[in-house]
């Protein structure tokens, strides 16, 4: 009988497009799932905004178990080439150390991401997430912040540099709503980590009201927006409770 911690991506793609991926990657399966070529439209389609976030955090785990990876990237290359079907699309930080597929063990053609110190959005990043979503089809939009944030120690200190100091703004509004009883100062980490889930807590209600277009595909159910943290030092992502909408 074949192991199914040596299923790769193959097997779950049949699976997912004969029978759903959430009874492949559930409770009953704790090994890895190494998936070894890109989604197909059927295949994505098939999955739910919420399947596919549980995809991202049994991703996670077996990142932060030391599971080796298997993923075959020059297949998942091959089979994207003439298509991508991603299933979410990720905004996070460019902080080196929270490389958002890695620490996820996602694949190529799995995500569009967007990356920007301090996770914030913009117009330009706005428009791109309407692509991803309106046009490509993804199901989630994820906004992940991390712990140790280089972007949002400097928005706590009032850093002035170049145009740094414009994306530095835009991170204020979550130090300013940030309640902590301690030291309010980029020193203190707790409260750097505290603005840190602030600004994605911030940023998904930002993507909200400033974007119609993901917003009625929120409301009709054909998009998921949720926040995650991820955690440097136990290399846990976890996915924050969804805001309720307004």
């Amino acid at each position: 009988m074949r192991n199914p911690e040596r299923l790769g991506r193959r097997a779950f793609l049949k699976v997912a497009g004969v029978g759903g991926a959430v009874a492949l990657v559930g409770s009953a399966l704790p090994g890895r799932i190494a998936w070894a070529a890109a989604l197909t439209k059927a295949q994505r389609d098939k999955l739910t905004p919420d399947e596919i976030i549980r995809l991202m955090e049994k991703g996670n785990e077996r990142f932060r178990m030391g599971q080796k990876t298997t993923q075959d990237y020059l297949a998942q290359q091959k089979a994207s080439a003439k298509g991508q079907y991603p299933a979410a699309v990720l905004l996070s930080c460019i902080d080196s150390r929270a490389p958002a597929e890695t620490i996820m063990d996602l694949g190529i053609g799995d995500v569009f991401n967007t990356r920007v110190a301090g996770n914030v959005a913009n117009d330009d990043i706005l428009g791109s997430m309407e692509f991803a979503c309106k046009i490509s089809g993804a199901k989630v939009v994820l906004v992940m912040g991390h712990t140790a944030c280089g972007a949002i120690k400097g928005a706590i200190d009032r850093v002035q540099l170049g145009h740094l100091s414009g994306v530095l703004a835009k991170i204020q509004p979550a130090v300013d709503a940030t309640s902590y009883q301690g030291e309010r100062s980029a020193k203190n980490y707790g409260f750097v980590d505290a603005v840190a889930r602030k600004n994605v807590e911030l940023t998904v209600a930002e993507i909200r009201s400033r974007s119609a277009v993901i917003a009625e595909l929120e409301t009709t159910g054909a998009v998921k927006i949720a926040g995650a943290m991820y955690n440097l030092e136990t290399a846990v992502v976890h996915f924050l409770p969804s805001a309720p909408r307004r």
